[in-house]
């Protein structure tokens, strides 16, 4: 037993991985391949993705939004996990990286599953709404631009049901967060949305140590 996080080691995290991953071969490929591109370490980790397939068979969801595409590995965990009638929108504005990322949904069998647009993502979330989306999402996970990030959480909370969950990635920020020497504008956003949730009264939330730090609210 323990009164605080224990402190993850490369040895332990290698233990921890082993025991504990149950990485499909397709994730496993994305993940690697991803790994030797020059912004690989934008990539979440396979735990993590783990955890958000957990978190879509507890919940039941359905309709899901990803709020950074990036090469598609957050995408395709959620939808791996969906129904056959499941929907993940995936917002994003890099044509590369999505255009990779689509060729593994393919693969993976549940590009079906996934709607891809490509614009900006407050203009998409901001789409929905209008549309009369409002209140209909199960999740929403957001790992996109810092500095809109506020306005995505917000936007998000519209979108979702009563109980409905958003997970908001890179909450720790490489520890950044901790270290009153940084005050640049993403550290300084990060730190501000953190804040901001904690005393949000609309939702429950917990903030996980899991990959770059891990916020999870659920919409009351």
């Amino acid at each position: 037993m323990s009164d605080y996080t224990l402190n993850i080691t490369p040895a332990l995290y290698e233990y921890y991985q082993a025991i504990s991953l149950r990485e499909p071969a397709v994730l496993q490929e994305l993940r690697e391949k991803t790994r030797s591109m020059s912004m690989g370490h934008m990539q979440i980790s396979p735990e993590q993705g783990q955890f958000m397939r957990l978190l879509m068979e507890l919940m039941q969801a359905k309709k899901t939004l990803d709020i950074g595409v990036f090469t598609g590995y957050s995408a395709l965990s959620v939808a791996l996990a969906l129904p056959e009638d499941g929907r993940v929108i995936a917002c994003d504005t890099n044509v590369e990286w999505t255009t990779f990322a689509k060729g593994f949904w393919e693969k993976a069998g549940v590009a079906h599953k996934i709607e891809l647009r490509l614009a900006p993502a407050s203009e998409t979330l901001k789409s929905l709404i209008d549309a009369g989306d409002s209140g209909t999402f199960d999740f929403a996970f957001i790992d996109a631009d810092k500095a809109n990030y506020i306005n995505y959480y917000e936007q998000s909370l519209t979108l979702l049901r009563p109980g409905g969950l958003v997970a908001i990635d890179n909450v720790l920020w490489g520890g950044d967060v901790a270290d009153p020497a940084v005050h640049d504008e993403s550290t300084e956003t990060i730190r501000n949305v953190n804040e901001m949730v904690l005393k949000d009264e609309r939702v429950t939330m917990s903030m996980l140590p899991i990959g770059d730090g891990l916020t999870l609210a659920r919409k009351r």
